[in-house]
Protein backbone atom coordinates (compact mmCIF):
# COMPACT_ATOMS: atom_id res chain seq x y z
CA UNK A 1 0.00 0.00 0.00
CA UNK A 2 2.82 2.37 0.93
CA UNK A 3 4.65 1.51 -2.27
CA UNK A 4 1.58 2.38 -4.32
CA UNK A 5 1.35 5.76 -2.60
CA UNK A 6 5.05 6.42 -3.30
CA UNK A 7 4.48 5.82 -6.99
CA UNK A 8 1.76 8.48 -7.21
CA UNK A 9 2.89 11.67 -8.90
CA UNK A 10 3.36 14.83 -6.84
CA UNK A 11 0.13 16.47 -8.05
CA UNK A 12 -1.97 13.48 -7.05
CA UNK A 13 -0.23 13.28 -3.67
CA UNK A 14 -1.27 16.85 -2.94
CA UNK A 15 -4.85 16.03 -3.94
CA UNK A 16 -4.89 12.90 -1.78
CA UNK A 17 -3.37 14.74 1.19
CA UNK A 18 -5.84 17.59 1.03
CA UNK A 19 -8.79 15.23 0.60
CA UNK A 20 -7.61 13.26 3.66
CA UNK A 21 -7.24 16.50 5.66
CA UNK A 22 -10.71 17.63 4.68
CA UNK A 23 -12.15 14.26 5.65
CA UNK A 24 -10.41 14.38 9.01
CA UNK A 25 -12.07 17.75 9.37
CA UNK A 26 -15.47 16.36 8.45
CA UNK A 27 -15.03 13.29 10.65
CA UNK A 28 -14.41 15.60 13.59
CA UNK A 29 -17.57 17.49 12.65
CA UNK A 30 -19.51 14.21 12.63
CA UNK A 31 -18.01 13.12 15.93
CA UNK A 32 -18.66 16.35 17.78
CA UNK A 33 -22.14 16.73 16.24
CA UNK A 34 -22.91 13.15 17.27
CA UNK A 35 -22.02 14.13 20.83
CA UNK A 36 -23.59 17.61 21.03
CA UNK A 37 -26.68 17.63 18.76
CA UNK A 38 -28.57 14.85 20.62
CA UNK A 39 -27.67 16.55 23.91
CA UNK A 40 -28.84 19.98 22.70
CA UNK A 41 -32.08 18.65 21.18
CA UNK A 42 -32.99 16.80 24.39
CA UNK A 43 -32.03 19.61 26.79
CA UNK A 44 -33.68 22.39 24.79
CA UNK A 45 -36.73 20.53 23.47
CA UNK A 46 -38.31 21.01 19.99
CA UNK A 47 -39.56 24.57 20.70
CA UNK A 48 -36.27 26.19 21.81
CA UNK A 49 -34.28 24.01 19.41
CA UNK A 50 -36.51 25.41 16.67
CA UNK A 51 -35.78 28.98 17.88
CA UNK A 52 -32.06 28.32 17.53
CA UNK A 53 -32.68 26.73 14.13
CA UNK A 54 -34.47 29.84 12.86
CA UNK A 55 -31.68 32.07 14.24
CA UNK A 56 -29.02 29.99 12.46
CA UNK A 57 -31.07 30.13 9.25
CA UNK A 58 -31.25 33.94 9.50
CA UNK A 59 -27.50 34.05 10.12
CA UNK A 60 -27.02 32.16 6.88
CA UNK A 61 -28.10 35.30 5.02
CA UNK A 62 -25.57 37.45 6.85
CA UNK A 63 -22.85 34.83 6.43
CA UNK A 64 -23.63 34.74 2.74
CA UNK A 65 -23.40 38.53 2.50
CA UNK A 66 -20.15 38.82 4.47
CA UNK A 67 -18.50 35.97 2.59
CA UNK A 68 -19.69 37.46 -0.73
CA UNK A 69 -18.57 34.43 -2.72
CA UNK A 70 -14.89 34.98 -1.88
CA UNK A 71 -14.41 31.35 -0.79
CA UNK A 72 -14.95 30.38 -4.44
CA UNK A 73 -13.60 33.36 -6.39
CA UNK A 74 -10.53 33.95 -4.20
CA UNK A 75 -9.71 30.23 -4.03
CA UNK A 76 -9.57 30.17 -7.82
CA UNK A 77 -7.50 33.38 -7.93
CA UNK A 78 -4.99 32.13 -5.35
CA UNK A 79 -4.72 28.77 -7.12
CA UNK A 80 -3.77 30.50 -10.36
CA UNK A 81 -1.36 33.00 -8.71
CA UNK A 82 0.08 30.92 -5.88
CA UNK A 83 3.68 31.88 -6.72
CA UNK A 84 2.99 35.64 -6.60
CA UNK A 85 3.39 36.55 -2.92
CA UNK A 86 2.57 40.24 -3.40
CA UNK A 87 -0.61 39.32 -5.26
CA UNK A 88 -1.72 37.12 -2.35
CA UNK A 89 -0.88 39.83 0.23
CA UNK A 90 -2.97 42.38 -1.65
CA UNK A 91 -5.80 39.85 -1.98
CA UNK A 92 -5.79 39.17 1.79
CA UNK A 93 -5.96 42.90 2.56
CA UNK A 94 -8.60 43.70 -0.03
CA UNK A 95 -10.94 40.93 1.09
CA UNK A 96 -10.49 41.83 4.79
CA UNK A 97 -11.41 45.49 4.10
CA UNK A 98 -14.48 44.52 2.08
CA UNK A 99 -15.65 42.07 4.75
CA UNK A 100 -15.21 44.66 7.52
CA UNK A 101 -17.46 47.02 5.56
CA UNK A 102 -20.03 44.26 5.05
CA UNK A 103 -19.95 43.38 8.77
CA UNK A 104 -20.88 46.96 9.71
CA UNK A 105 -23.80 46.88 7.27
CA UNK A 106 -24.92 43.52 8.68
CA UNK A 107 -25.14 44.83 12.26
CA UNK A 108 -27.14 47.85 11.05
CA UNK A 109 -29.61 45.57 9.24
CA UNK A 110 -29.89 43.31 12.30
CA UNK A 111 -30.72 46.31 14.47
CA UNK A 112 -33.53 47.27 12.08
CA UNK A 113 -34.92 43.72 12.06
CA UNK A 114 -34.98 43.58 15.86
CA UNK A 115 -36.73 46.97 15.94
CA UNK A 116 -39.54 46.04 13.54
CA UNK A 117 -39.98 42.22 13.62
CA UNK A 118 -41.52 40.93 16.91
CA UNK A 119 -40.02 37.42 16.70
CA UNK A 120 -36.55 38.94 16.24
CA UNK A 121 -37.10 41.49 19.00
CA UNK A 122 -38.04 38.77 21.50
CA UNK A 123 -34.67 37.07 21.04
CA UNK A 124 -32.58 40.13 20.07
CA UNK A 125 -29.63 39.23 22.32
CA UNK A 126 -29.52 35.74 20.79
CA UNK A 127 -29.50 37.19 17.27
CA UNK A 128 -26.79 39.78 17.98
CA UNK A 129 -24.47 37.26 19.65
CA UNK A 130 -24.98 34.84 16.76
CA UNK A 131 -24.26 37.67 14.29
CA UNK A 132 -21.06 38.59 16.13
CA UNK A 133 -19.95 34.95 15.93
CA UNK A 134 -20.68 34.75 12.20
CA UNK A 135 -19.07 38.15 11.52
CA UNK A 136 -15.84 37.03 13.20
CA UNK A 137 -15.95 33.73 11.32
CA UNK A 138 -16.24 35.55 7.98
CA UNK A 139 -12.66 36.83 8.42
CA UNK A 140 -11.17 33.31 8.33
CA UNK A 141 -8.74 33.25 5.37
CA UNK A 142 -9.60 29.68 4.34
CA UNK A 143 -9.57 30.69 0.67
CA UNK A 144 -5.78 31.11 1.00
CA UNK A 145 -5.26 27.57 2.25
CA UNK A 146 -7.65 26.10 -0.30
CA UNK A 147 -5.99 27.96 -3.15
CA UNK A 148 -2.52 26.89 -1.98
CA UNK A 149 -3.80 23.34 -1.37
CA UNK A 150 -2.54 23.46 2.23
CA UNK A 151 -5.48 22.17 4.23
CA UNK A 152 -3.54 20.79 7.21
CA UNK A 153 -3.56 24.13 9.06
CA UNK A 154 -7.31 24.55 8.50
CA UNK A 155 -8.00 21.04 9.75
CA UNK A 156 -5.91 21.33 12.92
CA UNK A 157 -7.37 24.72 13.82
CA UNK A 158 -10.98 23.69 13.19
CA UNK A 159 -10.70 20.42 15.12
CA UNK A 160 -9.36 22.30 18.16
CA UNK A 161 -12.21 24.81 18.05
CA UNK A 162 -14.86 22.12 17.64
CA UNK A 163 -13.38 20.16 20.55
CA UNK A 164 -13.58 23.30 22.69
CA UNK A 165 -17.23 23.86 21.74
CA UNK A 166 -18.12 20.21 22.36
CA UNK A 167 -16.59 20.09 25.84
CA UNK A 168 -17.96 23.45 26.95
CA UNK A 169 -21.55 22.68 25.85
CA UNK A 170 -21.66 19.84 28.36
CA UNK A 171 -20.02 21.99 31.03
CA UNK A 172 -22.21 25.12 30.85
CA UNK A 173 -25.61 24.08 29.40
CA UNK A 174 -27.87 21.97 31.63
CA UNK A 175 -31.41 23.24 30.93
CA UNK A 176 -33.34 25.06 28.19
CA UNK A 177 -32.94 28.44 29.92
CA UNK A 178 -29.21 28.27 29.19
CA UNK A 179 -29.64 28.24 25.39
CA UNK A 180 -27.47 31.37 25.07
CA UNK A 181 -24.47 29.13 25.74
CA UNK A 182 -24.64 27.91 22.12
CA UNK A 183 -24.01 31.26 20.35
CA UNK A 184 -21.64 32.50 23.09
CA UNK A 185 -19.39 29.45 22.81
CA UNK A 186 -19.52 29.73 19.02
CA UNK A 187 -18.35 33.36 19.28
CA UNK A 188 -15.48 32.51 21.64
CA UNK A 189 -14.37 29.63 19.43
CA UNK A 190 -14.49 31.74 16.25
CA UNK A 191 -12.43 34.53 17.84
CA UNK A 192 -9.76 31.97 18.75
CA UNK A 193 -9.89 30.46 15.24
CA UNK A 194 -9.42 33.82 13.48
CA UNK A 195 -6.55 34.89 15.74
CA UNK A 196 -4.83 31.51 15.24
CA UNK A 197 -5.35 31.60 11.46
CA UNK A 198 -3.79 35.04 10.98
CA UNK A 199 -0.95 34.23 13.35
CA UNK A 200 -0.12 31.20 11.18
CA UNK A 201 -0.61 33.22 8.01
CA UNK A 202 1.82 35.94 9.09
CA UNK A 203 4.37 34.05 11.20
CA UNK A 204 4.60 30.71 9.34
CA UNK A 205 3.59 31.47 5.75
CA UNK A 206 5.09 34.99 5.95
CA UNK A 207 2.22 36.84 4.34
CA UNK A 208 1.24 40.33 5.49
CA UNK A 209 -1.28 43.06 4.92
CA UNK A 210 -0.40 45.26 1.95
CA UNK A 211 -1.48 48.61 0.60
CA UNK A 212 -4.47 48.33 -1.71
CA UNK A 213 -6.17 50.85 -3.95
CA UNK A 214 -9.84 51.63 -4.34
CA UNK A 215 -9.64 50.16 -7.85
CA UNK A 216 -8.47 46.82 -6.46
CA UNK A 217 -11.27 46.80 -3.87
CA UNK A 218 -13.80 47.45 -6.62
CA UNK A 219 -12.16 44.85 -8.86
CA UNK A 220 -12.31 42.13 -6.16
CA UNK A 221 -15.88 43.14 -5.37
CA UNK A 222 -16.91 42.85 -9.01
CA UNK A 223 -14.96 39.61 -9.50
CA UNK A 224 -16.80 37.88 -6.68
CA UNK A 225 -20.24 39.40 -7.23
CA UNK A 226 -21.47 36.71 -9.64
CA UNK A 227 -20.51 34.00 -7.15
CA UNK A 228 -22.39 35.98 -4.51
CA UNK A 229 -25.52 36.21 -6.64
CA UNK A 230 -25.55 32.46 -7.16
CA UNK A 231 -25.14 31.91 -3.41
CA UNK A 232 -28.09 34.22 -2.78
CA UNK A 233 -30.14 32.06 -5.08
CA UNK A 234 -29.15 28.85 -3.29
CA UNK A 235 -30.15 30.37 0.04
CA UNK A 236 -33.74 30.69 -1.18
CA UNK A 237 -34.27 26.96 -0.86
CA UNK A 238 -32.08 26.39 2.19
CA UNK A 239 -32.19 29.00 4.93
CA UNK A 240 -35.36 30.63 3.65
CA UNK A 241 -37.25 27.38 4.17
CA UNK A 242 -36.52 27.40 7.89
CA UNK A 243 -37.18 31.14 8.28
CA UNK A 244 -40.51 30.91 6.42
CA UNK A 245 -41.61 27.89 8.43
CA UNK A 246 -40.58 29.63 11.65
CA UNK A 247 -42.76 32.64 10.82
CA UNK A 248 -45.91 30.57 10.17
CA UNK A 249 -45.37 27.91 12.85
CA UNK A 250 -47.09 29.28 16.00
CA UNK A 251 -45.79 26.65 18.42
CA UNK A 252 -42.29 26.29 16.96
CA UNK A 253 -42.46 22.51 17.35
CA UNK A 254 -42.81 21.73 13.63
CA UNK A 255 -39.89 24.09 12.98
CA UNK A 256 -37.92 22.04 15.47
CA UNK A 257 -38.77 18.88 13.52
CA UNK A 258 -37.75 20.51 10.24
CA UNK A 259 -34.53 21.89 11.74
CA UNK A 260 -33.63 18.41 13.00
CA UNK A 261 -34.20 16.77 9.60
CA UNK A 262 -32.30 19.58 7.90
CA UNK A 263 -29.44 18.99 10.34
CA UNK A 264 -29.09 15.42 9.01
CA UNK A 265 -29.18 16.71 5.42
CA UNK A 266 -26.55 19.33 6.22
CA UNK A 267 -24.36 16.71 7.86
CA UNK A 268 -24.59 14.56 4.74
CA UNK A 269 -23.70 17.54 2.54
CA UNK A 270 -20.77 18.44 4.75
CA UNK A 271 -19.59 14.84 4.62
CA UNK A 272 -19.40 15.00 0.83
CA UNK A 273 -18.13 18.57 0.40
CA UNK A 274 -14.43 17.69 1.10
CA UNK A 275 -14.38 15.78 -2.18
CA UNK A 276 -15.49 18.85 -4.11
CA UNK A 277 -13.36 21.24 -2.05
CA UNK A 278 -10.15 19.31 -2.73
CA UNK A 279 -10.99 18.64 -6.38
CA UNK A 280 -11.78 22.28 -7.18
CA UNK A 281 -8.27 23.84 -6.99
CA UNK A 282 -6.67 20.61 -8.25
CA UNK A 283 -8.83 20.39 -11.38
CA UNK A 284 -8.63 24.12 -12.14
CA UNK A 285 -4.84 23.87 -12.10
CA UNK A 286 -4.32 20.46 -13.74
CA UNK A 287 -7.48 19.85 -15.84
CA UNK A 288 -7.40 16.18 -14.87
CA UNK A 289 -10.93 14.67 -14.96
CA UNK A 290 -10.06 11.07 -14.03
CA UNK A 291 -10.39 11.54 -10.23
CA UNK A 292 -13.92 12.93 -10.66
CA UNK A 293 -15.03 9.89 -12.68
CA UNK A 294 -13.51 7.43 -10.20
CA UNK A 295 -15.08 9.14 -7.20
CA UNK A 296 -18.57 9.08 -8.72
CA UNK A 297 -18.28 5.38 -9.61
CA UNK A 298 -17.13 4.51 -6.09
CA UNK A 299 -19.39 6.66 -3.91
CA UNK A 300 -22.75 6.80 -5.72
CA UNK A 301 -23.77 3.15 -5.07
CA UNK A 302 -22.93 3.67 -1.37
CA UNK A 303 -24.90 6.92 -1.16
CA UNK A 304 -27.98 5.49 -2.87
CA UNK A 305 -27.95 2.39 -0.66
CA UNK A 306 -27.59 4.62 2.42
CA UNK A 307 -30.57 6.76 1.38
CA UNK A 308 -32.75 3.66 0.90
CA UNK A 309 -31.82 2.33 4.36
CA UNK A 310 -32.45 5.69 6.05
CA UNK A 311 -35.81 5.96 4.24
CA UNK A 312 -36.90 2.58 5.62
CA UNK A 313 -35.72 3.27 9.18
CA UNK A 314 -36.30 7.05 9.29
CA UNK A 315 -38.39 7.09 12.47
CA UNK A 316 -36.02 5.06 14.68
CA UNK A 317 -33.08 7.02 13.25
CA UNK A 318 -34.68 10.34 14.26
CA UNK A 319 -35.62 9.07 17.72
CA UNK A 320 -32.12 7.69 18.27
CA UNK A 321 -30.38 10.91 17.18
CA UNK A 322 -32.67 13.60 18.58
CA UNK A 323 -34.85 11.90 21.21
CA UNK A 324 -38.38 10.48 21.52
CA UNK A 325 -39.97 13.94 21.09
CA UNK A 326 -38.71 14.05 17.48
CA UNK A 327 -40.61 11.08 15.99
CA UNK A 328 -42.47 13.62 13.81
CA UNK A 329 -39.22 14.35 11.98
CA UNK A 330 -39.26 11.00 10.08
CA UNK A 331 -41.44 11.92 7.07
CA UNK A 332 -39.63 15.25 6.67
CA UNK A 333 -36.33 13.38 6.52
CA UNK A 334 -37.72 10.96 3.91
CA UNK A 335 -38.73 13.92 1.71
CA UNK A 336 -35.15 15.22 1.92
CA UNK A 337 -33.50 11.97 0.74
CA UNK A 338 -33.48 12.71 -3.04
CA UNK A 339 -31.62 15.94 -2.24
CA UNK A 340 -28.99 13.96 -0.33
CA UNK A 341 -28.56 11.52 -3.23
CA UNK A 342 -28.01 14.43 -5.64
CA UNK A 343 -25.40 16.23 -3.53
CA UNK A 344 -22.15 14.51 -4.59
CA UNK A 345 -22.68 14.46 -8.38
CA UNK A 346 -24.00 18.02 -8.20
CA UNK A 347 -20.89 19.13 -6.31
CA UNK A 348 -18.52 17.40 -8.75
CA UNK A 349 -20.30 18.50 -11.94
CA UNK A 350 -20.33 22.02 -10.48
CA UNK A 351 -17.20 24.06 -9.84
CA UNK A 352 -14.58 21.26 -10.03
CA UNK A 353 -15.59 20.04 -13.51
CA UNK A 354 -17.03 23.27 -14.88
CA UNK A 355 -14.15 25.32 -13.45
CA UNK A 356 -11.64 23.04 -15.17
CA UNK A 357 -13.58 23.35 -18.44
CA UNK A 358 -13.66 27.14 -18.15
CA UNK A 359 -17.46 27.24 -17.96
CA UNK A 360 -17.91 27.86 -14.20
CA UNK A 361 -20.54 30.53 -14.94
CA UNK A 362 -22.96 27.68 -15.70
CA UNK A 363 -22.48 26.32 -12.18
CA UNK A 364 -23.79 29.65 -10.92
CA UNK A 365 -26.59 29.72 -13.50
CA UNK A 366 -27.71 26.26 -12.36
CA UNK A 367 -28.40 27.72 -8.91
CA UNK A 368 -30.68 30.33 -10.44
CA UNK A 369 -32.50 27.57 -12.33
CA UNK A 370 -33.00 25.58 -9.12
CA UNK A 371 -34.14 28.70 -7.28
CA UNK A 372 -36.71 29.57 -9.94
CA UNK A 373 -38.13 26.06 -9.73
CA UNK A 374 -38.18 26.27 -5.92
CA UNK A 375 -40.00 29.61 -5.85
CA UNK A 376 -42.54 28.33 -8.37
CA UNK A 377 -43.06 25.20 -6.28
CA UNK A 378 -43.47 27.14 -3.03
CA UNK A 379 -46.00 29.44 -4.69
CA UNK A 380 -48.06 26.45 -5.81
CA UNK A 381 -47.91 24.91 -2.32
CA UNK A 382 -49.04 28.16 -0.68
CA UNK A 383 -51.83 28.83 -3.19
CA UNK A 384 -53.20 25.28 -2.98
CA UNK A 385 -52.95 25.10 0.83
CA UNK A 386 -50.45 22.24 0.72
CA UNK A 387 -47.61 24.09 2.45
CA UNK A 388 -46.09 21.99 5.24
CA UNK A 389 -42.71 20.88 6.56
CA UNK A 390 -42.91 17.67 4.48
CA UNK A 391 -43.86 19.39 1.21
CA UNK A 392 -41.21 22.05 1.88
CA UNK A 393 -38.56 19.34 2.20
CA UNK A 394 -39.89 17.64 -0.92
CA UNK A 395 -39.67 20.88 -2.89
CA UNK A 396 -36.07 21.25 -1.75
CA UNK A 397 -35.32 17.80 -3.20
CA UNK A 398 -36.94 18.78 -6.50
CA UNK A 399 -34.75 21.90 -6.65
CA UNK A 400 -31.54 20.02 -5.86
CA UNK A 401 -32.25 17.35 -8.49
CA UNK A 402 -33.02 20.09 -11.02
CA UNK A 403 -29.65 21.71 -10.37
CA UNK A 404 -27.90 18.38 -10.90
CA UNK A 405 -29.83 17.74 -14.14
CA UNK A 406 -28.87 21.17 -15.51
CA UNK A 407 -25.19 20.71 -14.65
CA UNK A 408 -25.07 17.25 -16.22
CA UNK A 409 -26.69 18.63 -19.37
CA UNK A 410 -24.15 21.47 -19.66
CA UNK A 411 -21.18 19.17 -19.07
CA UNK A 412 -22.57 16.74 -21.66
CA UNK A 413 -22.87 19.59 -24.19
CA UNK A 414 -19.23 20.51 -23.54
CA UNK A 415 -17.91 16.93 -23.39
CA UNK A 416 -15.66 17.69 -26.35
CA UNK A 417 -13.51 19.86 -24.07
CA UNK A 418 -12.92 16.88 -21.77
CA UNK A 419 -11.96 14.65 -24.71
CA UNK A 420 -9.67 17.35 -26.04
CA UNK A 421 -7.79 17.52 -22.76
CA UNK A 422 -7.48 13.74 -22.62
CA UNK A 423 -5.96 13.65 -26.11
CA UNK A 424 -3.26 16.23 -25.31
Amino acid sequence: MLNKFKNIDAKSKVLVKNTVMLYILQFSTYLFSFLTVPYQSRILGPEIYGVLGVAVAVMTYFQLFMDFGFLLSATEDISKNRDDKQYICRKITSIAVIKAFFAVISFAVMAMLCAFVPKFSEYRVLYFVYLAAYAVNSFLPDYIYRGLEQMTAVTVRTVIIKLFFCVMIFVVMHNKDEYMAVPLLLLIGNVGAVLGAYLHLFKVLHFRFAKVTLNQLLSDFKRSSFFFYSRIASTVYSATNTVLLGLVDKTGIVTGYYTSADKIVTTAKNGLSPISDSLYPYMVKNRDFKPAKKLLKFFMPIIIAGCIIVGIFAKPVCIFVFGSEYAGTANILRAFLPAIAAVLPSYIFGFPVMGALGISKYANISIFVGTAIHIAGLSILLLTGNFSAVTLAGMTSVSEVSILAYRMFIVYKNRGLIKGDAEQ
